[in-house]
């Protein structure tokens, strides 16, 4: 017993995987689901901005004047006239400058979208996801520019200030924080009140589920490697012991770990992992990641955690940024559980696609 006492203080305390070389290797299945949602977020962004108009059309120079904004790949026009199954352009009356709208297709999907986002159940799913956002690592405020980076992958909706926000205010307020990054104050989306029903991870929901005999401390994280990758071997030898380290829950605030522990990286993965498992699409751009741990206070350790376990998270390269994917979430290039909000952006890219 002393003997085992004595290995787990070695374990909290001394780093024994520093700097190590993790090889990277190309998972084409992963690779196939980044890339198939290329121009999504921007076509149902500039789709957003369509049907928020009074007349549900704009100006093509109203339109070209969002390019910048809605980061589009290409001139409005062109990125209009690529997708003319969403989008179509009209001339209101001889001698006025051309509009652009929806396509009867893609308004009819706009408006299925919005009963899956104004549904009560997908509301409340949304707010708890949220809310459980506010929570890892023991913090209840998030600056609002970190939420809109992360607003995408959530799923919240395009106007979730005054629906969603405004819906909860018994889980939600808006305060004013001094900004990490910059020193300067910030508005910073706030947790009313901590939810301890809401601070159970998605591992250690498995586990409760599965079986309760098992202890939460035992949780090992659901290792997915391509079949042309291998680990060499002292790193699997480290993989190994790492795993059965104890699994400290990512909404406890386990600061107080040297931060070159083992035990440390553990909890870090913790945190990514149940971060990954709240997005809709269970993956998101690796800049949202390491901005989201910046604000923890954790942002180098997120670079780390993120190379040294491959088998837990994928990096692509595709669409012209890196994308990190729970790996476990996926089978070959599809969601192992589709959430709704994803369901319906699968029929906008089925509308892009066509013909």
């Amino acid at each position: 017993m002393a003997r085992s006492s004595k290995l787990y203080h070695q374990f909290i305390h001394i780093r024994t995987f520093v700097n190590a070389k993790v090889k990277w290797v190309r998972d084409p299945d992963l690779d196939i689901a980044v890339l198939k949602e290329k121009d999504l977020k921007e076509i149902i962004s500039l789709k957003n901005h369509i049907v928020s108009s009074p007349s549900k059309s704009l100006s093509i120079y109203n339109a070209s004047m969002l390019k910048s904004s809605l980061n589009l790949p290409t001139t409005t026009i062109k990125f209009v006239e690529k997708h003319r199954h969403v989008f179509t352009q009209f001339q209101p009356s001889p001698g006025l400058p051309p509009r652009v709208k929806l396509t009867p297709q893609a308004l009819s999907l706009h408006n299925e979208e919005m009963a899956v986002h104004n549904s009560e159940t997908n509301r409340q799913d949304t707010a708890r996801r949220l809310a459980r956002l506010l929570m890892l690592a023991g913090m209840t405020r998030l600056p609002i520019y970190v939420i809109e980076k992360l607003k995408w992958d959530m799923g919240l909706p395009y106007d979730y200030v005054t629906t969603l926000l405004a819906y909860y205010p018994d889980y939600f307020d808006v305060c004013v924080v001094e900004d990490p990054m910059s020193g300067k104050e910030v508005l910073a989306l706030e947790l009313v009140s901590w939810r301890k029903e809401l601070s159970v991870s998605e591992l250690e929901k498995r586990v409760m589920y599965y079986g309760a005999e098992k202890r939460r401390l035992d949780i090992q994280f659901p290792m997915f490697l391509p079949k042309s990758f291998a680990l060499e071997k002292r790193i699997k030898t480290w993989v190994e012991g790492w795993q059965k380290l104890p699994y400290i829950s990512p909404y406890e605030n386990a600061f107080h770990l040297d931060s070159n522990s083992d035990q440390a990286e553990k909890w870090t993965v913790a945190i990514l992992h149940e971060l990954l498992s709240l997005l809709v699409s269970k993956k998101t751009e690796r800049e949202n990641l390491i901005c989201y741990g910046e604000c923890l206070g954790l942002g180098s350790r997120f670079k780390k955690a993120l190379v040294h376990h491959p088998g837990i998270f994928y990096i692509s390269n595709k669409i012209r940024t890196q994308t990190v994917v729970l790996r476990e979430a996926y089978r070959n290039e599809f969601l192992v559980k589709k959430h709704p909000v994803m369901g319906m952006r699968y029929w906008y890219i089925h509308l892009m696609t066509k013909g």
